[in-house]
């Protein structure tokens, strides 16, 4: 008899939970449930977007390849920008356009390409690459300033050096030894050092001395 009314008591017990909580809890997991769906529905069309891109790219660097008409590579450049603006093949191709761009000296519309770069790429790596390399144009143009600024773009730690090794490259490139080899040497502290480059930046500073 005593088990019978415990277990009554438990089932009104759980009636009692479920008319006041139960039903919120259900709201809850339906939701979490659908949240999850939602999160892997986007990541598998992140994937879908990034091979898509990765065609794209591919089909441009043929027609670079074969020296077709430049405008049917620009025109595989301005999709990616538009439809894959987030993807890395969108950052390689802008990238391999700027680059074409200061290789035939048209600065202004390589540094276009590398600041578009900057606002649609937040890959790190992607981020100090662009930075340095628009630094880089700036500096080719005598906007040493402009270039002082860009390299003041925040990275991660690891890109530090890049940056603080092409900030040394414009003060040189101003005469301007003692700012020069601070850079140079903010960068040899920030490397380790086995890492590629340290000859290079300390050969660098060394000539300003």
């Amino acid at each position: 008899m005593a088990a019978h009314i415990d277990e009554q008591q438990e089932l009104d017990n759980f009636k009692y939970f479920w008319k006041k909580t139960g039903r919120w809890v259900f709201v809850l997991l339906v939701l979490a449930a659908l949240g999850y769906l939602g999160y892997t529905m986007y990541q598998r069309h992140l994937v879908t977007k990034n091979q898509e891109a990765a065609e794209v790219l591919a089909q441009m660097v043929e027609k670079v390849q074969q020296k077709q008409d430049p405008k049917l590579a620009n025109a595989d450049l301005l999709k990616l920008q538009q439809d894959y603006p987030e993807t890395v093949a969108a950052a390689q191709a802008t990238l391999m356009a700027a680059a074409s761009e200061f290789d035939a000296g048209r600065h202004d519309v390589a540094a276009g390409h590398l600041n578009w770069v900057l606002k649609n790429q937040p890959a790190p790596l992607v981020q100090a690459l662009a930075a340095q390399r628009l630094a880089v144009v700036k500096m080719q143009q005598k906007k040493y300033d402009e270039a002082l600024t860009v390299l003041d773009t925040k990275v991660e730690a690891d890109f530090e050096p890049l940056l603080l090794d092409t900030k040394g490259d414009v003060y040189a490139a101003q005469n301007k030894a003692k700012e020069a080899v601070q850079s140079y040497d903010q960068a040899l502290a920030k490397m380790p050092q086995e890492a590629a480059g340290r000859d290079l930046i300390q050969m660098k500073r060394d000539a300003l001395k």
